[in-house]
């Protein structure tokens, strides 16, 4: 069996991302254009994340449940901001039947099977729940209305790349309506607070979060709130969205409710989601060189066993190792022992090594002699020798390092790769060379904002805070400070 390497992120950064997914054995390209297929390790991955923000989710109040898939076309003609944002991005059903060719060997669309309406493969929810919403909600008994939705989404992407851009991905998205604008309000920024805490919680990121500009906000919001990380390419990543919707879709879909002074009013909605571009985060994050590396929280494998055994040793190494394995599973579950007679014990090293699993223990006929075993951490690579005394609290220990060391090096490549700059010159020369976030007093011009994605590619990310300064672009008066960077 070969065991490829990986291209060098300093070599090909963009390849690198490739080859630690393929590697890793985490996904692969389907034989559908733009879409990936997620295979079971990279899914088991997506579960934990999955499983730990559900929980999240329901704290909120929010309770799950399932829309369709195709949404009638006339429900995006309602809210004409909204079309406009995704109207490019849709894949639209327009028969729903196929038939035989007329020479036998084939099929192709039965002109006499034309849906009476064309129908819209879901690229995000919000008319087809609304629609729904219209009938569930008639007295402010029935507010608030938290619903969240696990579902997978279409959207006709051009360039594509495997978790962080697709035309099919998986998400969550919460949508959310409420008597007051105070109410939903305090809604957007707990999710949007969700998602920050999540991102450093779980998967050892460090951000940015804040109100997006004009151009970057969701089709039909009032505002939008990015979650943004910043990537070891220097390339920022939003993973996370969180709307205030106003009351726009609410008198578009009908939605209204009786308070309780007796009068019918419009509801005020919010929506906010995640998708797999988490997964992309992840890795980009935090892999190296060798291959993927995994915050513990979320790796479906957190400790692997490799027994080094030969012939005249075999049955005490196995019997050894399975004794470890009875030991730490008291406290760590998700434990593996690597039993493959067909591979050398240093391809599994590589192997193990290429799929991020934190923590390695190699077990040998030394080792057992000595009451030792060898330990490896996979965020630093470092090899110890632990005593087998209180091994699963020492792993336990190793794993709650590995977490907060992956945390602390996320903060520090986000800190050390934020700038604040003055100089429009000095702000197109970063974004020629390491890039990363830059904060800069911005006018709140659209015509500022284009030139500057046109000159450097570099786009708003988020407003940072207020204050008193010069725009980075045109040198006007700005008393607000935004984050900019070039994003994925």
């Amino acid at each position: 069996m070969a065991n490829k390497g990986i291209t060098p992120r300093s070599e090909d950064y963009s390849q690198w991302y490739l080859d630690v997914i393929d590697r890793a054995d985490l996904a692969e390209n389907s034989a559908v254009r733009g879409c990936m297929v997620i295979k079971p390790y990279g899914y088991a991955i997506w579960e934990n994340i999955r499983n730990e923000l559900d929980r999240r989710i329901k704290e909120l109040g929010a309770k799950n449940a399932y829309f369709p898939l195709f949404i009638p076309k006339s429900f995006f003609s309602k809210e004409a901001s909204h079309v406009k944002g995704f109207a490019k991005e849709c894949a639209i059903v327009t028969h729903y039947r196929l038939k035989e060719t007329a020479d036998g060997k084939g099929v192709e669309v039965d002109p006499k099977a034309k849906l009476e309406e064309e129908l819209i493969v879901r690229p995000t929810s919000e008319t087809i729940m609304y629609d729904t919403f219209s009938r569930w909600v008639t007295s402010w008994r029935d507010l608030p209305l938290k619903i969240n939705q696990w579902a997978n989404i279409v959207r006709w992407e051009k360039r594509t790349r495997p978790f962080l851009r697709t035309t099919e991905f998986l998400w969550q998205e919460g949508h959310t309506v409420h008597t007051t604008h105070e109410e939903s309000t305090k809604q957007v920024f707990e999710a949007l607070d969700m998602y920050r805490d999540f991102a450093r919680e779980i998967l050892a990121l460090e951000t940015y979060g804040g109100k997006k500009s004009e151009s970057e906000k969701f089709a039909g919001a009032i505002d939008t709130y990015g979650v943004e990380a910043l990537m070891q390419d220097g390339k920022a990543l939003q993973f996370g969205t969180s709307h205030d919707l106003g009351q726009n879709f609410a008198k578009v879909f009908g939605i209204s409710f009786t308070d309780t002074d007796g009068q019918v009013k419009s509801p005020w909605q919010t929506s906010w989601g995640v998708s797999t571009r988490m997964m992309g985060a992840v890795i980009m994050s935090h892999s190296d060189d060798l291959g993927l590396v995994l915050p513990p929280v979320i790796a479906p494998i957190k400790v692997v066993i490799i027994p080094i055994y030969k012939d005249e040793n075999k049955d005490m190494v196995m019997e050894f190792s399975r004794k470890i394995i009875d030991q730490i599973k008291g406290q760590v579950k998700d434990i593996e022992l690597d039993e493959r007679e067909y591979l050398s014990p240093g391809f599994k090293f590589n192997e193990w090594e290429k799929k991020g699993v934190p923590v390695r223990i190699e077990i040998g006929g030394r080792d057992i002699e000595r009451n030792l075993l060898t330990v490896v951490r996979r965020d630093t690579n470092e090899k110890m020798s632990l005593t087998v005394n209180n091994i699963s609290e020492q792993i336990v220990e190793i794993l709650d390092e590995i977490q907060k060391n992956l945390l602390e090096r996320s903060s520090k490549i986000l800190q050390e790769g934020t700038q604040e700059i003055s100089s429009y010159d000095e702000f197109k020369s970063v974004f020629k060379g390491k890039k990363g976030f830059i904060k800069a007093y911005w006018c709140g011009n659209p015509e500022c904002e284009e030139s500057i994605k046109y000159e450097s590619k570099a786009t708003t990310r988020c407003f940072s805070k207020e204050g008193n300064g010069k725009c980075i672009y045109c040198g006007k008066d700005s008393t607000q400070e935004w984050v900019f960077a070039i994003p994925y």
